[in-house]
C-alpha cells in the first residue's frame, strides 16, 4: 500500500458516503483508493480520475458510459463496479475491493511460470474477457497490472471500458501508450481500432510473459516496439525456455497471429484451446520444464537408457558392458567361449540371444508406446462438441460411459444453440480435454433466447400463421372468438402480444375473429331489428312476406342465420310480415299515405363513417332532428333509424 506520500484525499468522505481510508496505487489515469462505504459499512475501492482527465467534458461522458456498461457485467472473475459519482472537481468509480496483489507483482516475485500454472492463471482472465464479450465489450488494455490475485489465489480483471473511455478521449496521452504497446494488436497500431480478437493477442502477449518472464517484443522506445508488432512474429516461448510442451507454442502463436481472423474469435474459443492444453499436461510438467532448463531436453520424452548425470553413452552393439551377451565380464570373442561349443552352436547361440533381445525391444516399445499414450491421452476425454443441443438424459448417459461425473447447473439460461430442456453449453466447455473421473457440469437451456413476436393482428388467418413461422416461431393453439372490431377469418389477437420479447420454441397462441355474432331478431320489431343491423354496419336487406300467424310488421325469417358470424359490409337479409292496410289502400305498409305535411314520410340518409359534424348537417337538411349519443371516436358508427321516418323524428347517432 502506499503511504510514501501524504494524501489529501485520504480521511476525507466523497459524496458524503465513501470515506477514503489509503491509498493503494497511482496509474497513469488515475489513483487507487481503499475507502468505507459509511452507507452499508463495507470496504470498497475507489478509483478517482487524475484532474486532468477529470477536466475533460468529452472524457468524462465517455468514461460515464463505459462505466454504466462494465457495471452490468456480473462475473465471479471481474472485480465489480458498484458505481460512479461525481464530487466537485472529482470524477470517481466505486469498485469491489480486492485485497492481495497484481500479477505483475507475483511475476516481479517468481519470474515466470510453469506451463500448467501459467494457464490456470490464464484460464479465468479469459473467462473474465470471454464475459465482457459476450456482453460487448472490448477491454483493450489485458496486462498483468490490471490483473487482481486475492489472498486465496482468486484471479480477478480489473479496469473493463475504462481504456476506450481513455483512448477515445481528444487529449494526448502519451503514458497510455508507454505502458500498454507491449501488448497492443498490431490493428490497433496501425489504425487504432480494436475489437475482441485483440483482446485476444493482448492475452496471448499475456501467456507469452507468464512463461518466459519477458514480453516477446522489446525495444528503446514505445514506437520502436509498436513497429516489431506490427512487422515481426511473436516467437516461439519454447526459444527462451526450452522443454515448454509444443501445444503451448502452438497456443500463442494462434493467439498472437497478425492476421485477426486467424486467431481465436473472442476469448471463449481461447479459453476452450487453453483448457484442452492445460488438461493434456502430466501433473508434474511444471517440475519436468525446471528440469529441461538444465538438462535441455524435451519434457515429454525421457531416453530410456539414459544415465543418472545427465550425458548421453553410445554403445557398440557387439562389445562393450551392455553388449548382446549380457553384463561386463561377459566372453565377446571366439576365444572366450568354452570349448564344448560348436561354431553352430554358437550361431545358435547368437541367433538366439539377438531374437530375445528383439523380442525385449519390441516389448519395450509397445511399453513405452502405451506410456506415452496414456500420459499424452489415454487418460484423458475429450467433452464432445455435439453434447450441446442434445437432450439432457442423453448427454448425461455419454458423458458417464466416459468415466466422467455429471452434474447439472442449479439454474437454467436462454440459448442460441439449444431448445428447451437440451444442453445449453458445459463447463468445462465442449471440445475441451479432461481427466477422467472429472465432473462436467452441464447447464439446462430454458429455450431459445428470446427475440421479439411479430404483431400479426389483423392480418388474415394464413398470411399470419406463415409469419409467425417464418421467424422462427412455434405456432400453439388456434382459436376463434367473435369481435365487433375485427372482420371474419383475420387475428384478433396472440398471446404473447406482438412486440413482446419471447422464446422461439415457446408456443405463441393465437385468436382468429369469427367477425360479429350475427343476433337472433325473428319475432322482433322488423324496424328495430333493421336498425340495429344497420348499426353494426351491415348492408340490411328487407323482403316482406304475408304470415296470417304472425303480428305485421314482426322479423318472420333472417340470412344468415343467428350466431353466424358476420363482418362490416356483409350483406344481411331480414323477412318481415307484411301489415293489413285499414279502409282499403289509404293505410299501407309505410303508414298514411295522405293527411297533410305533419305525416309525411321522408328518407333517413345513412351517416356511417362520417364526422359527427358533417352527419348533423346532413340529417337535419333532411327534415331530421339530432341527438349524439356515446361518443368513442370521431366517426359515426351507429344511428338509429334507416329507411323513411316522418319529419322530426329524433335520430340517435353514435360513435
Amino acid at each position: 500500500m502506499d503511504t510514501t506520500v501524504a494524501d489529501p484525499l485520504v480521511g476525507r468522505v466523497l459524496d458524503g458516503r465513501y470515506r477514503i481510508e489509503s491509498r493503494v496505487a497511482r496509474g497513469g489515469m488515475a489513483t487507487v483508493y481503499a475507502a468505507r462505504d459509511i452507507r452499508l459499512d463495507r470496504v470498497v475501492a475507489i478509483k478517482v480520475m487524475h484532474a486532468h482527465l477529470a477536466a475533460d467534458d468529452d472524457f468524462v461522458r465517455r468514461f460515464i458510459g463505459e462505466a454504466k456498461a462494465a457495471a452490468a457485467l456480473s462475473h465471479p472473475n471481474v472485480v465489480a463496479v458498484y458505481d460512479q459519482r461525481t464530487d466537485g472537481e472529482h470524477v470517481f468509480l466505486v469498485m469491489e475491493y480486492v485485497p492481495g496483489r497484481t500479477l505483475r507483482e507475483l511475476l516481479t516475485e517468481r519470474g515466470r511460470l510453469g506451463p500448467r500454472a501459467a494457464l490456470e492463471v490464464m484460464q479465468p482472465v479469459l473467462a473474465a474477457l470471454g464475459a465482457a464479450h459476450r456482453a460487448g465489450l472490448v477491454h483493450r488494455d489485458v496486462k498483468p497490472e490490471n490483473v487482481l490475485i486475492t489472498e486465496d489465489g482468486q484471479v480477478k480483471v480489473a479496469d473493463f471500458g475504462l481504456a476506450r473511455a481513455e483512448s477515445d478521449s481528444k487529449m494526448t496521452k502519451t503514458g497510455l501508450i508507454i505502458g500498454t504497446v507491449g501488448y497492443l494488436a498490431p490493428e490497433q497500431v496501425l489504425s487504432g481500432n480494436a475489437d475482441v480478437r485483440s483482446d485476444v493477442y493482448a492475452a496471448g502477449v499475456l501467456l507469452y510473459e507468464l512463461l518466459t518472464g519477458e514480453l516477446p517484443h522489446q525495444g528503446e522506445s514505445p514506437l520502436a516496439v509498436a513497429y516489431k508488432h506490427v512487422n515481426e512474429v511473436v516467437p516461439p516461448p519454447s526459444d527462451l525456455v526450452p522443454g515448454l510442451p509444443r501445444p503451448v507454442d502452438e497456443l500463442v502463436a494462434a493467439a498472437t497471429a497478425h492476421d485477426p481472423a486467424r486467431r481465436p474469435q473472442d476469448a471463449n474459443q481461447f479459453l476452450a484451446a487453453a483448457a484442452e492444453v492445460n488438461g493434456g499436461f502430466p501433473a508434474d510438467i511444471d517440475q519436468r520444464v525446471e528440469a529441461a532448463g538444465y538438462t535441455a531436453t524435451s519434457v515429454l520424452e525421457t531416453p530410456a537408457m539414459a544415465p543418472a548425470d545427465g550425458h548421453t553413452r553410445v554403445f557398440d552393439g557387439r562389445t562393450g558392458p551392455h553388449g548382446p551377451y549380457g553384463g561386463p565380464g561377459h566372453p565377446t570373442g571366439p576365444e572366450d567361449l568354452p570349448p564344448h561349443r560348436s561354431g553352430g552352436d554358437r550361431l545358435i547361440g547368437a541367433l538366439t540371444g539377438r531374437y530375445v533381445l528383439i523380442a525385449i525391444g519390441t516389448v519395450a516399445a509397445v511399453v513405452l508406446g502405451w506410456a506415452v499414450w496414456w500420459q499424452v491421452s489415454g487418460q484423458y476425454e475429450v467433452v464432445p462438441e455435439r453434447i450441446v443441443g442434445m437432450k439432457v438424459a442423453a448427454a448425461e448417459r455419454e458423458l458417464t460411459g466416459k468415466g466422467l461425473v455429471v452434474r447439472r447447473y442449479p439454474t437454467q439460461e436462454f440459448s442460441n444453440r439449444a431448445r428447451r430442456g437440451e444442453v445449453a453449453r458445459t463447463d468445462p466447455p465442449a471440445g475441451a480435454r479432461v481427466a477422467q473421473n472429472q465432473t462436467i457440469t452441464l447447464v439446462v437451456s430454458k429455450g431459445l433466447t428470446p427475440k421479439e413476436v411479430p404483431d400479426v393482428t389483423g392480418k388474415p388467418r394464413e398470411e399470419a400463421l406463415k409469419q409467425l413461422r417464418d421467424r422462427g416461431f412455434t405456432v400453439g393453439r388456434v382459436s376463434e372468438e367473435p369481435s365487433q372490431s375485427t372482420p371474419k377469418g383475420e387475428v384478433k389477437s396472440t398471446n404473447p402480444e406482438g412486440g413482446e420479447k419471447h422464446s422461439p420454441d415457446l408456443p405463441v397462441n393465437v385468436v382468429v375473429s369469427t367477425g360479429m355474432s350475427m343476433p337472433d331478431l325473428k319475432g322482433g320489431n322488423g324496424e328495430d331489428a333493421e336498425n340495429r343491423l344497420r348499426g353494426m354496419g351491415l348492408d340490411v336487406k328487407i323482403e316482406k312476406r304475408e304470415d296470417g300467424s304472425r303480428q305485421p310488421g314482426t322479423v318472420i325469417g333472417q340470412d344468415p342465420a343467428p350466431g353466424t358470424g358476420v363482418s362490416r359490409g356483409d350483406k344481411v337479409t331480414l323477412v318481415v310480415n307484411k301489415k293489413d292496410c285499414l279502409f282499403g289502400d289509404f293505410f299501407c305498409d309505410d303508414g298514411p299515405r295522405g293527411g297533410g305535411q305533419d305525416q309525411q314520410q321522408l328518407p333517413v340518409p345513412t351517416v356511417l363513417g362520417r364526422s359527427f359534424d358533417e352527419a348533423r348537417r346532413m340529417l337535419e337538411s333532411s327534415g331530421f332532428k339530432v341527438k349524439v349519443g356515446s361518443r368513442v371516436g370521431d366517426r359515426v358508427v351507429g344511428q338509429s333509424r334507416f329507411g323513411n321516418a316522418p319529419r322530426d323524428t329524433e335520430i340517435t347517432i353514435w360513435g
